[in-house]
């Protein structure tokens, strides 16, 4: 540190310095505490709005010009209610023809009572849940999926052969924005994807939400990009049936009452925060009519869309003061923060008097110790 060379301005001068040095400064700390206000203020909107998205708040004019626009001779839409008949009897029908399917590749007919083994899925506990909108119904992630589970992860060396070429997501890959980062890209193999993994193979489409944390509440819908991808455990899959469409349930999913009901079920240990699968699939989902979620997505979409713009925005600022900054603290140092006066002393003579005032203190040498302190020491 001793060697280190440093620019020295007349006493003077460092005095005018600091003074508008901290004048700069005081006014750039204003505008950055204004800019992270707003970016606070930006957040707790953006909250709101999925809020209001799941509690029906977003489509309420979209429901009123619907009901307004209806003649005898317009049929209505299917409710949510009819909706989620429709999906438990499809559900049904489904797994009938899959265990039928099963028996004939084993060359068996069906056993007696076969049917009575259909897993019927969790139904919500709407128990203390808000009263939805007229054609809105509860129901449980598990009704409205196809299947939930989590991913799985190679052990090392298990993945050493062949092209890595299919995409494998990682926690770190997912956002509280619905969409995916892929800063961070890790891929496996065909083989391990089939091998292996394949059980945990996603497709686009698929909505996928971390089950390790903390932080929990990452949501991502999984894009077109790859005909197939792959997740690590941390990671499950919310597969939606016909009927539910993947942007409301990532909607859903990311929305402030979905994420406190998760992480009161949540546990925590040593630092690690987990959900179980039997808690996701028992979450509560509000589900409206098909055409009110195409609507949703469309409102929620714009409204969020504009947040982010305005987010990007104010990052864009907060960059620029800290640059601004820096360059303040620049010019502080190398003379360009304020005009010189020929008049200030010279920096010469101010490190000439320190050196002259170091030599005398010097000169003094060390303090003799008191004679009381002498005679103390005699004595001993």
């Amino acid at each position: 540190m001793k060697q280190i060379p440093l620019f020295v301005a007349p006493a003077a001068e460092q005095t005018r310095i600091v003074g508008k040095l901290e004048e700069l400064l005081s006014d750039l700390d204003v505008g950055v505490a204004e800019l992270k206000a707003a970016q606070k203020k930006l957040g707790q909107y953006r909250q709101s709005l999925l809020k209001a998205a799941v509690e029906g708040a977003l489509t309420a004019e979209w429901r009123a010009a619907q009901h307004a626009g209806r003649t005898g001779k317009t049929a209505p839409f299917e409710s949510g209610a009819a909706l989620l008949a429709r999906i438990l009897s499809e559900r049904r029908r489904r797994w009938e023809a899959r265990q039928l399917a099963k028996f004939q590749a084993q060359g068996k007919p069906p056993p007696k009572d076969w049917q009575a083994k259909y897993p019927e899925p969790v139904a919500p506990d709407t128990v203390g849940l808000p009263e939805l909108p007229v054609g809105w119904v509860w129901a449980s992630a598990e009704q409205l999926c196809d299947f939930i589970t989590k991913g799985t992860t190679p052990s090392k060396g298990l993945d050493g052969c062949g092209d890595k070429v299919i995409p494998f997501l990682r926690v770190t890959n997912l956002t509280d924005k619905g969409a995916l980062d892929m800063f961070d890209k890790v891929f496996v193999s065909e083989e391990t994807h089939r091998g292996f993994l394949a059980r945990s193979v996603v497709y686009p489409g698929d909505v996928l939400m971390n089950i390790v944390g903390p932080p929990l509440g990452q949501v991502s819908v999984v894009p077109k990009t790859f005909p197939e991808w792959n997740i690590n455990q941390a990671i499950a899959i919310f597969r939606a049936v016909d009927g539910v469409l993947s942007g409301f349930l990532s909607l859903t999913l990311l929305s402030p009452p979905a994420q406190r009901w998760l992480k009161a079920r949540s546990k925590t240990t040593a630092g690690q925060t987990n959900l179980t699968l039997e808690v996701c699939r028992s979450l509560p989902i509000p589900l409206p009519p098909q055409a009110e979620q195409v609507a949703l997505i469309a409102v929620a979409d714009e409204a969020i869309d504009r947040v982010a713009e305005q987010a990007m925005a104010i990052q864009i600022s907060l960059q620029q003061s800290a640059a601004q900054r820096k360059n303040i603290l620049q010019a502080a140092f190398s003379g360009q923060l304020i005009p010189q006066d020929p008049a200030d002393e010279p920096a010469s003579a101010l490190l000439a008097r320190i050196r002259a005032e170091r030599q005398d203190r010097a000169s003094l040498g060390k303090p003799q110790k008191s004679n009381a302190n002498s005679r103390r020491s005699s004595a001993c």
